[in-house]
């Protein structure tokens, strides 16, 4: 594998793509009634909104497992990361613990979450199980009805007729919330990972639908060769690592088929621990075709926006991870970007206990009884990581023209394994579309840098080269450029080397617009910009750029570095139009959200989030940077103590502003423990496939004792205990009860104390650990193996979380 790049061999792929055919319509028994206002369609090809290719982007985000209190600023987070809809599990047991005993209070309200996240602008797909999965105990089966020994997930009477009530209440708590009556509810899955029982998904909707639900997608998991009846829409997922494989299993060998181009929609691989442990059913790879019906869309909705870990197997997907199979997807041909999770949440405590899966009922991993962090963008206590901007990167493009790449059709070009071959394919209507270039597969397997890349388009009225003169695409990037991309009436940017991020009106609003459209440049690939105009002629351009004549086109050269400052005007035939070229640190800050009664755009140090016209910042650093355009006259802090001071001017387009929060930072505990613990006992073993189990014996566990100052707590919206170590297994303990647990596995863990802060301040807290044996076999991924055996506790700190409300004055126009 070279280590560097050969820039003298070139190699142009080409490719010929034609303008597709007509979608076929009105074949499925999905969407709105005709005449139905803002109505939903699925065609053979796309979704459809009011008449116009619809890309949906949908995060899961289970609202039982998330603190009620907390549900707006999760939500709003999803919709400042570019989502335009939610999932969320309706766990049975969590709603009738004991029969007849129906619960929809708290964090189990269901219709408040759904009116919540209509505030928030955001669609929901409520998925209604009954059977759910989730790593919830017993699949989200309540006990009292695993005890009875029906028939479950089938059409047996006694099994329906249990259903039935609970259908009934959960339908009940969505009356006036469906998108047929004005409200978010746009679609409902039924059951979850149900291979075998056609007969029975289809009568869940027919069910449903007879209590009253009427919503235009009805969705069923598609993955695992699974039978979808005619009236569900197959839904399909996509993971970096699993949990679920065998401690054995070094890479997966689904991973690196879903950082490769393709077509192929299905994964035997999700779920198939279960259909094996629980059914003695092995699917093999070549039992079911993998051919994709052409009279459907292609639709996810488990692209993994992290992973769970188990005891005996504990990946660690990386942000970079999760970015490149997402948009690997979009390569492929998905036209509905589904993550699970997006934002993570903590496993329930019921009746029976933790409500979580384990050995002790039948599953074959045993997860952590506490945490459903799963690694999201949104972490379990409203952590915002890296992934959460990478991904909004690409759902920006998508708000800006998923309308127009949903109905393009997708030709792969190099999607084999073969490392050293470019993998690349080509997204179109046969006029313009999208070149999609990888060099990216996860660490455990880099894939070489590509030298001399180029792509030849041939559309059904030209022909366009990509880029017009070769590039060298580094080591470990994915990037979607553009090919005869609209900037304006009479211009067209032919081709370009950076990726369209967004597009945004930065006029005054009052008929004067003004469009200015945001790029993003790949580090370490040269920005080239083509430029054609109608009638042909050299387009004009002012800005860091330095223009060629080259193959009948105005070509830009970037000179200098992509930033917030680095805009390039062009003179169009109708106008003139700015193209803003970032970099990719600036690309991660960027938001698009609606402040001060218009849409700007947001440079933001820390994680923001629109509410009600206002913005809404959340940190844990005491001193943040906000920037704006078009930017409003003034910006101030409604939150008691912090301060707003306008920076000066820097002749750059942006305004902005410096917010300080003295409450916000960190406060050290402890640092470098080294607690001793005895040997554990001989590992067990246990669920149906013999697995290694959690240790629930923590008589022999090393205990270290915090004191947490009450000023340590006090004063901010959230405290976090950060603990930085490495061992096997750990638990917070707040007054004898098991606040948090974790299964170490290379990231810090993270106890939220603000629901006991009175008790934490009080009576400090406990952490139990157990410490780590390389001889048990537990799997953790290469980076962080090479651990010694025994406990390290680096740091324990408090990170203090602040939030700050900023309200937006009288805009200003950018000229």
């Amino acid at each position: 594998m070279p280590d560097a790049l050969d820039s003298r061999r070139t190699v142009t792929h080409r490719v010929r793509v034609d303008r597709p055919s007509p979608p076929h319509r009105d074949h499925l028994e999905l969407g709105d009634p005709p005449g139905a206002s803002d109505a939903v369609a699925v065609t053979s090809r796309y979704l459809e909104r009011a008449g116009l290719p619809w890309f949906p982007v949908t995060g899961e985000v289970h609202y039982s497992r998330i603190p009620r209190e907390r549900w707006s600023e999760v939500l709003g987070h999803a919709k400042a990361g570019g989502l335009d809809s939610v999932a969320t599990y309706v766990l049975w047991q969590a709603h009738e613990p004991a029969p007849g005993d129906f619960r929809w209070d708290g964090n189990l309200d269901l219709r408040a979450f759904v009116e919540t996240a209509g505030r928030h602008g955001l669609d929901v797909v409520v998925r209604l199980g009954p059977w759910a999965h989730g790593e919830a105990r017993y699949g989200g089966f309540p006990d009292w009805l695993v005890e009875r020994g029906l028939a479950t997930r089938t059409n047996d009477p006694a099994y329906l007729e249990l259903v039935r009530a609970y259908y009934a209440q959960a339908v009940a708590q969505l009356d006036g919330l469906t998108h047929a009556e004005g409200g978010p509810v746009v679609g409902a899955q039924v059951d979850n990972e149900l291979y075998d029982q056609p007969e029975h998904l289809a009568t869940l909707r027919s069910l449903a639908e007879e209590l009253g639900l009427r919503v235009p997608v009805w969705t069923a998991t598609g993955w695992g060769g699974a039978q979808v009846p005619a009236t569900l829409l197959p839904l399909y997922s996509a993971y970096a690592d699993g949990f679920w494989e065998d401690a054995e299993t070094e890479w997966p060998p689904f991973s690196p088929v879903h950082f490769r181009y393709s077509t192929v929609r299905d994964d035997l691989s999700v779920g198939a621990d279960l259909r094996e442990a629980l059914d003695g059913i092995v699917v093999a790879p070549g039992a079911v075709p993998l051919k994709d019906d052409d009279a459907l869309p292609y639709a996810t909705c488990e692209l993994g926006g992290g992973m769970h870990v188990a005891y005996h197997r504990r990946p660690l997907v990386t942000p970079d991870d999760v970015a490149a199979l997402a948009l690997a997807k979009i390569g492929s041909g998905s036209v509905w970007q589904g993550y699970y999770m997006y934002a993570g949440g903590t496993q329930r405590v019921g009746p029976q206990g933790t409500e979580q899966e384990s050995h002790a009922t039948g599953y074959p991993n045993d997860v952590p009884t506490r945490t459903y962090d799963f690694g999201a963008p949104v972490g379990e206590h409203g952590q915002v990581r890296r992934h959460h901007h990478l991904l909004r990167r690409q759902h920006l493009w998508l708000q800006a023209d998923g309308a127009a790449l949903a109905a393009m059709t997708t030709t792969v070009g190099g999607g084999s394994a073969d490392a050293d071959e470019l993998r690349w394919s080509v997204r179109s209507d046969g006029h313009r579309g999208y070149v999609f270039l990888t060099t990216y597969q996860p660490a455990r397997r880099p894939l070489p840098p590509q030298p001399g890349v180029q792509v030849a388009v041939e559309l059904d009225d030209a022909s366009v080269t990509v880029p017009v003169r070769p590039v060298d695409l580094p080591a470990g990037v994915s990037v979607a450029w553009p090919v005869r991309y609209p900037l304006g009436e009479g211009l067209v940017l032919r081709s370009a080397t950076a990726q369209v991020l967004t597009r945004i009106d930065v006029g005054t609003g009052g008929g004067a617009g003004r469009e200015l459209v945001v790029l993003v440049a790949t580090d370490g690939v040269p920005v080239e910009l083509v430029l054609e105009r109608d009638g042909g002629g050299e387009v004009g351009a002012s800005g860091p750029v330095e223009a060629r004549t080259e193959a009948g086109a105005t070509v830009l050269d970037l000179v200098g570095d992509p930033g917030p400052s680095a805009v390039v005007r062009l003179r169009g035939p109708s106008g003139d139009v700015d193209v803003l070229v970032l970099d990719e640190g600036s690309a991660n800050r960027l938001y698009r959200l609606d402040v001060g009664g218009r849409e700007r755009l947001v440079l933001a140090d820390a994680p923001v989030h629109a509410l009600d016209g206002a913005l809404v910042v959340h940190t844990e650093d005491p001193a943040v940077t906000v920037s704006m355009l078009p930017a409003p006259a003034s910006l101030t802090a409604s939150t008691a103590g912090a301060d707003v001071t306008a920076d000066a001017a820097t002749g750059t387009p942006w305004s902005t502003w410096t917010l300080s929060v003295p409450g916000a930072g960190r406060r050290r505990l402890a640092t470098d423990l080294h607690p001793d613990a005895p040997a554990p006992p001989a590992p067990a073993h246990g669920g149906p496939m013999g697995r290694l189990s959690a240790p629930t014996d923590y008589s022999g566990a090393a205990r270290v004792h915090l004191d947490v100052p009450a000023d340590a707590l006090d004063g901010v919206d959230r405290a976090l205990l950060r603990v930085a170590w490495t061992g096997d297994v750990g638990r917070a303990v707040v007054g004898g009860e098991v606040v948090s647990d974790h299964f170490w596995h290379g990231r810090d863990w993270d106890v939220d104390l603000t629901p006991w802060r009175d008790d934490v301040a009080r009576d400090g807290l406990t952490l139990e650990l157990l410490p780590w044996r390389a001889a048990t076999g537990v799997w953790v991924d290469p980076s962080v193996r090479a651990v010694p055996d025994g406990i390290a506790v680096a740091a324990v700190d408090v990170v203090r979380v602040a939030r700050v409300v900023l309200t937006a004055g009288e805009g200003r126009s950018w000229t």
